[in-house]
C-alpha cells in the first residue's frame, strides 16, 4: 500500500492523425520508446518514481471489434509489474484507430468501452486509469480548431466530438469497474483561463470560461449553466444524451487530475479570437476555481517547460509549479500528486503535433539519448526530500492504492471483494467477485 504523495512522470502515447487523416503522429515512435522501453522504465526508477502515466498506443492495439494485438502491451506491462511501478493507464490519447475513423463516429463510445474492459481483464493488477486523456483539448483541437483527426471547425462538430469523448470515458469507467471495482480514475484535463483583453471582450471571454468546464461537468454529472445548456442543445446534443451524463455520475471513483502549462491562459479579443497570454493567474489560482466547482481530490497531472538559452528555464518552472502545489495544499485543497510530463524530450510539441517536422523539444527529465537533464536531477532531489512529508492516503483517498507487488496479498483481495459488494449493492449488478 503506497502511503504517501504520488510523484509521477509520463511516457506520452499521443496518436492523432493530421493531413486529412493520411499521417499518424505516434509520439512513442518519434521519441524512441518502442526501442528503448526497458531503459525508459529503468530511468523512472532511477528518479525514485513509483507512478507512471502510461498506456499502449490505441491504434496499434485495438485492431477491430473484439480484435486486439497485445504483444507490445504484454511485454511492457509485465516489466512495469516486475519493477513494481504503478501505471496510471492512459487508454486513449488524442486519436483512434483508422477503422473507427474519428471522434465524430457515434459508435466510438461503445467500442472504446469494450476495449477498456478487455484491457482490465487482461491486466487485473492495474488499478489506476485515465481512460481518455484531456477530453476538452481533444475535442477542441480535433473539431473546433481543425488541427487533428476530423479537422473540423464548428461548434456542432465540437459538441459532437465532446459528447462522444466524454461518453466513451464514462462507459470505459463503468466497464473497468465491473472487472476492478476498487479502480480509481484520474482525469488528466487541461485547466484553462480566458482573460478579456478589453471591456468589449468580456462577453466572449465569459463564454470561453464557461465552455472550458464542459468536459468535466458532463463527466462528473454536474448540471451545466443555462447558457451552456442552450449551447449544447443548439449544437446537436439531445436531451436524452444530456440526461445520460447526469444519471451516470462516477465522481466518487475519481481524482480530478489537472494539467497546467504556460500556454493554458489566453487573451480574448472583442471578436472572440484568442492568443496565448502567458502565465497570469498561475496553477494555484486556476486549480482553486476547478476544485471549488467539483470538490474532488486533485492531482497535478502534467506540466513542463522547454529549456531555452539560459538552460535553467525548465528547472525554474519545476520550482514554480511545486511552490504552487504546496500553496493549494496549504489553502486546504486535498492535492494527492504531481507530474513532470514527460520522462523524455518530446517531438513536435512546438506545433501541438499538428505538423510532422521532427523538431525535438527539450521538455523531458531526460533527453532522447536518455541522458538526464538538470530538471531531472532537480525532480529526483525534490522527490527524495518531500516524499515522506506529504502523506495523502489517510487524508483524502478512501480506497488504498495497491502496488503491483501487493495485488495477491490478502488485504488487497479483501479490498476488491468489499468493493464488489459495495458496487453490487449500489447498482444492483450481479456478483462477480474473484
Amino acid at each position: 500500500m503506497t502511503p504517501g504523495f504520488i510523484f509521477a512522470t509520463g511516457i506520452e502515447n499521443s496518436i492523432p492523425t493530421i493531413q486529412g487523416g493520411r499521417v499518424r503522429v505516434d509520439e512513442m515512435e518519434k521519441c524512441g520508446h518502442y526501442t528503448h522501453w526497458r531503459t525508459d522504465f529503468a530511468l523512472v526508477q532511477e528518479l525514485g518514481i513509483d507512478f507512471l502515466r502510461y498506456g499502449p498506443p490505441l491504434y496499434r492495439t485495438f485492431l477491430g471489434p473484439d480484435r486486439y494485438d497485445w504483444e507490445f502491451s504484454d511485454a511492457a506491462f509485465a516489466e512495469l509489474r516486475r519493477r513494481d511501478i504503478v501505471p496510471i493507464v492512459d487508454l486513449c490519447h488524442f486519436g483512434v484507430p483508422d477503422w473507427i475513423g474519428n471522434f465524430q463516429n457515434p459508435d466510438f463510445p461503445d467500442l472504446f468501452a469494450c476495449y477498456a474492459k478487455a484491457f482490465a481483464e487482461r491486466y487485473p493488477w492495474v488499478q489506476l486509469y485515465t481512460p481518455v486523456n484531456e477530453m476538452f483539448i481533444c475535442a477542441v483541437f480535433s473539431a473546433l480548431y481543425g488541427w487533428w483527426n476530423e479537422q473540423l471547425q464548428s461548434d456542432r462538430a465540437f459538441v459532437t466530438a465532446l459528447k462522444h469523448i466524454v461518453k466513451a470515458n464514462v462507459l470505459a469507467m463503468q466497464a473497468i469497474l465491473k472487472v476492478r471495482p476498487d479502480a480509481l480514475f484520474i482525469q488528466s484535463e487541461s485547466t484553462e483561463y480566458f482573460h478579456a483583453e478589453s471591456p468589449a471582450a468580456i462577453r466572449p471571454a465569459e463564454l470561453a470560461n464557461s465552455r472550458r468546464f464542459l468536459s468535466l461537468d458532463l463527466n462528473y454529472g454536474r448540471r451545466v449553466d443555462s447558457e451552456m445548456y442552450e449551447y449544447l442543445m443548439d449544437n446537436g446534443m439531445t436531451r436524452d444524451e444530456y440526461r445520460f451524463f447526469m444519471r451516470n455520475n462516477l465522481k466518487h471513483h475519481c481524482i480530478m487530475g489537472n494539467d497546467y502549462y504556460v500556454t493554458n491562459e489566453h487573451l480574448v479579443s472583442e471578436d472572440g479570437s484568442m492568443r496565448a497570454s502567458g502565465e497570469i493567474f498561475g496553477y494555484a489560482v486556476i486549480t482553486l476555481q476547478y476544485y471549488d466547482r467539483y470538490r474532488l481530490p486533485v492531482m497535478h497531472t502534467e506540466t513542463n517547460l522547454v529549456d531555452g538559452r539560459r538552460h535553467d528555464e525548465a528547472l525554474m518552472w519545476l520550482r514554480k509549479q511545486w511552490a504552487n502545489v504546496l500553496r493549494v495544499r496549504n489553502d486546504g485543497v486535498p492535492i494527492v500528486g504531481f507530474t513532470w510530463y514527460s520522462l523524455t524530450d518530446q517531438v513536435d510539441w512546438d506545433s501541438a503535433l499538428r505538423e510532422n517536422n521532427g523538431n525535438v523539444n527539450a521538455l523531458g527529465l531526460y533527453d532522447l539519448e536518455r541522458r538526464i537533464r538538470p530538471v531531472g536531477e532537480c525532480y529526483k532531489r525534490l522527490i527524495r526530500e518531500w516524499r515522506a512529508v506529504l502523506p495523502t492516503q489517510s487524508v483524502c483517498l478512501q480506497v488504498p492504492i495497491v502496488m503491483p507487488s501487493e495485488h495477491e496479498e490478502e488485504w488487497a483481495r479483501r479490498q476488491r471483494r468489499d468493493a464488489y459488494v459495495t458496487r453490487r449493492e449500489s447498482t444492483g449488478a450481479p456478483k462477480n467477485a474473484e
